[in-house]
């Protein structure tokens, strides 16, 4: 028997994880390397007391407006603003859209702020006809789509959380794509038993539970389960650079110049979004203060 075609499979094998390694390897290089920027323009500050995970600007935007003594870090791979907020030191990581970008972002976060809590906060679409537009989700579960769960230790009394008007206590899924259709949302508020859906969460809670550090998600709904965004939404979020995410935009309008008014409702939509969820956060992390 020749051993030809097994050295031969045996080579490629060998390729292949070689290269996996070396994928691997520049990966952890790039988390390192943008945790160190991070740390080196925090310099000689005080560990903050929260820390702060966002895909994307206008949906931290509400709550950047209430920081003071606010600087802004621009790391290899996202944006972090630092400032304090009611005498709490505060920092904000704009990580991008997706599982990957949140996870880096709440990794350099830690290792250059260490917060005492750290909270994934966004937007989100409903899954549940009881969340209306603007309402706001405190995550107790978490799930992903391939059938992983969390549970999260909320501070406090969730019963009395969740009787304060307009905020709801449950189940947040974290999927890898824009849910956009109220048809996909039903069956998948359904299928997982959630009342709303993101695409960072989950990655940013593993995170946190491997490095040890408390967790929160809090959410506001920006499209109710039935609501459909416009089928462009989801390349405009995907977009690293603001830069691109008005190619993107004026490419959409230029196929279909009707989407001008999609683009604007939906911008309009999100800054009051964003300014619900900064004055709800706000009040939470001025809570954390007395649990710590």
């Amino acid at each position: 028997m020749s051993l030809r075609p097994f050295l031969q499979a045996w080579l490629r094998s060998a390729a292949v994880k070689k290269a996996r390694e070396k994928a691997v390897d520049a990966a952890r290089r790039h988390v390192e390397e943008t945790a160190e920027q991070v740390q080196s323009a925090a310099g000689k500050h005080e560990p903050c007391h929260c820390g702060l995970v966002f895909a994307l600007r206008i949906e931290s935007g509400g709550l950047e407006d209430l920081l003071e003594q606010k600087s802004l870090i621009q790391a290899a791979a996202f944006t972090v603003c630092q400032g304090k907020l009611k005498d709490r030191r505060v920092a904000l990581a704009i990580s991008g859209a997706g599982r990957k970008q949140a996870a880096q972002a709440a990794d350099a976060l830690i290792s250059g702020h260490r917060p005492s809590w750290v909270i994934s906060a966004g937007f989100a679409g409903g899954l549940n006809s009881q969340l209306k537009r603007h309402d706001i989700l405190v995550a107790d579960r978490l799930a992903d789509v391939s059938g992983h769960h969390l549970a999260i230790d909320l501070p406090g009394d969730p019963a009395a959380l969740a009787e304060a008007p307009g905020v709801h206590v449950g189940r947040l899924l974290t999927a890898d794509h824009v849910v956009r259709l109220p048809d996909e949302k039903q069956s998948l508020g359904r299928e997982h038993d959630a009342m709303a859906v993101d695409m960072e969460t989950f990655a940013v809670a593993e995170v946190c539970r491997d490095r040890g550090v408390r967790f929160l998600s809090v959410r506001v709904i920006n499209d109710a389960v039935d609501d459909a965004l416009p089928k462009d939404v989801e390349k405009l979020l995907t977009q690293k650079t603001t830069a691109a995410r008005l190619g993107a935009a004026a490419g959409a309008i230029w196929r279909r110049p009707g989407s001008i008014k999609d683009m604007y409702a939906l911008r309009e939509n999100a800054l009051v979004a964003s300014d619900r969820l900064a004055e709800f956060l706000a009040g939470m992390i001025e809570g954390l203060a007395v649990e710590d």
